[in-house]
């Protein structure tokens, strides 16, 4: 795909509601081509959409206000810009979409399914149960039942022990009516899957298939509960993202359009309607991914600092050869530790909605989605930073006109102290490399100055506040695997099987067979082990396959 051509374009304030429609869609690429494509993003203010050509050039855009049940304002934001290409609509092949349903169902504790976790690693891990770490709340809202079965593996392949068929069946006993699905960690299973594959039959026939089986192999990477924590969270939100599925199709169904459909998952990647199916929990922390590649596409730029400034948060992410740069730590939702891959963002509670209190203080409440009705711009009675940002003559657009005298000086010092904020963001992110230069996105770019210490330049690309929904639109797809090998005999024929199944994953997530390539390959020693062992992890990532 052809970058679009990096411009810096004055900072700008944008109003929920805009949209844009260039008046020179380009002639198909082939006669019958459906050569356009809609991304979407919802974030917690706005859910912006755009359409773009097979060259990557936006041709049409909107924001939309998120609504509080997220799919209403989803809905509203295709709509527009379906709408806005007429005749074109028809043209639209693929629609991808980047949504906070499932991050927001786990921090506000609805809409998850009924969960029983199982366990295979008896009697090597029964000192700290299933789920014992987690908000009591949170395991109260999805939990049907734990236990911890005979079973598992050590990590040089040999049996924890036997898995127990009659416990097993005894257990599923007692949760048959009452689960939604079933979560099965085996120790060590990302290398010796068996166990896994052996319950997961057993739970299939006992249960029926109604009950979806999420297995942790497939889900996360090596480390027990932080495994066995995004395994369960995946069971938890099979219904919750089927949700959002049924409406986008129907939403499309409407309109008597036959695209394909994916979801943006956490890596910057995408991933096909049923695979999203299967593994949820991936789509969480796709919205920073995706402004990180928009960042990339609309500013030319493969290595970068990113920053996404949105109404409620800002978020700082690290570009290296055009993905996002992934955290080397676990990653920590609604109070519940996993480790499954995540991007590297550095989240800060300063936004274009970010409540100035009475004292000045910046956030963190904020307007959120409600920003159009409640800050002074907009005829309300909440000092917000896009108050302060209006005063300092940084965004067009709007007028400082009904921004009260009396509010003048502590916006003023809230917006140098969000400054500090941000300068001291870039520096954590950066360990104090001041030669990259900062690409500024989302519709709260303006609240970041040209002159922001700890970067080469500030780059404000075209379209920039909607780089979050450009990235959904132009991510490729991928699959990785991880897992533990032996240093010595094997190892060669071990790593060309793990690649395979990399670009195995990725085909199934959507891409053309043709395409899928490896693009990483990681191996680190592990120590205090009888025999020489690596930990390896492959990614395969490509372009997606033809309609």
């Amino acid at each position: 795909m052809t970058p679009t051509t990096p411009t810096t374009t004055t900072p700008t304030t944008t109003t929920p509601s805009a949209t844009i429609l260039r008046a020179d869609v380009p002639a198909r690429t082939a006669p019958g081509a459906r050569d356009l494509r809609v991304g979407i993003d919802v974030g917690g203010t706005n859910t912006d959409a755009v359409v773009l050509t097979a060259d990557g050039r936006v041709v049409a855009r909107t924001k939309q206000p998120t609504s509080a049940d997220v799919t209403t304002g989803l809905r509203s934001a295709l709509t527009a810009v379906l709408d806005s290409l007429g005749e074109h609509a028809g043209r639209v092949g693929r629609v991808m979409l980047g949504t906070t349903h499932a991050t927001n169902a786990i921090l506000e504790r609805r809409g998850l399914g009924r969960v029983a976790a199982i366990r295979l690693g008896g009697p090597a891990t029964t000192s700290v149960p299933p789920l014992q770490s987690w908000p009591g709340d949170l395991a109260a809202a999805l939990s049907a039942g734990s236990v911890v079965l005979p079973g598992g593996h050590y990590v040089d392949g040999r049996p924890i022990s036997a898995l127990d068929e009659d416990r097993l069946r005894a257990f599923l006993d007692t949760v048959a009516g009452q689960v939604d699905a079933v979560a099965l960690t085996g120790v060590f299973s990302p290398a010796f899957t068996d166990h896994e594959l052996a319950a997961a039959e057993l739970v299939r026939k006992h249960l029926g298939d109604a009950v979806q089986v999420s297995m942790s192999h497939e889900v996360g990477s090596l480390g027990l509960l932080e495994r066995e924590n995004a395994t369960v969270l995946n069971a938890a939100l099979y219904q919750v993202i089927a949700t959002v599925r049924d409406g986008l199709q129907q939403t499309l169904a409407a309109r008597d359009l036959d695209a394909a459909t994916y979801f943006a998952q956490n890596d910057g990647t995408l991933m096909t309607m049923d695979y999203a199916a299967d593994y949820p929990v991936l789509t969480i922390g796709s919205g920073p991914s995706n402004s990180i590649r928009g960042a990339a596409c609309l500013s030319g730029l493969d290595d970068a600092i990113v920053a996404d400034v949105g109404g409620t948060s800002t978020d700082f992410g690290v570009l290296v050869s055009g993905f996002p740069r992934e955290s080397a730590a676990g990653v920590e939702i609604g109070g519940v530790r996993t480790n499954f891959r995540m991007p590297d963002i550095l989240a800060l509670a300063v936004g274009g909605g970010t409540v100035v209190g009475p004292d000045g203080q910046v956030g963190p409440q904020s307007v959120g989605y409600r920003i159009s009705r409640e800050a002074f711009v907009f005829g309300g009675a909440t000092a917000t930073l896009t108050d302060a940002g209006v005063l300092a003559g940084r965004g067009t657009g709007l007028s400082a006109e009904r921004i009260p005298g009396r509010a003048h000086a502590r916006l003023r010092q809230a917006l140098a102290d969000a400054e500090a904020m941000l300068a001291d963001a870039v520096d954590r992110i950066t360990l104090g490399k001041a030669d990259r230069p900062l690409v500024v996105v989302g519709g709260g770019a303006f609240l970041i100055p040209d002159d922001l210490p700890g970067v080469s330049e500030v780059v404000r690309p075209d379209h920039g506040d909607v780089a979050n929904a450009v990235g959904a639109a132009i991510a490729m797809v991928s699959g990785t695997v991880e897992t533990i090998i032996p240093a010595g005999h094997g190892r060669a024929e071990t790593i060309a099987a793990a690649e395979e199944a990399a670009c195995h994953r990725a085909i199934q997530a959507g891409g053309a067979p043709s395409g899928v390539e490896v693009v990483e390959i990681n191996e680190v020693p592990l120590s205090y082990l009888n025999e020489p062992a690596l930990r390896l992890r492959v990614k395969a990532a490509g372009p997606l396959g033809d309609l």
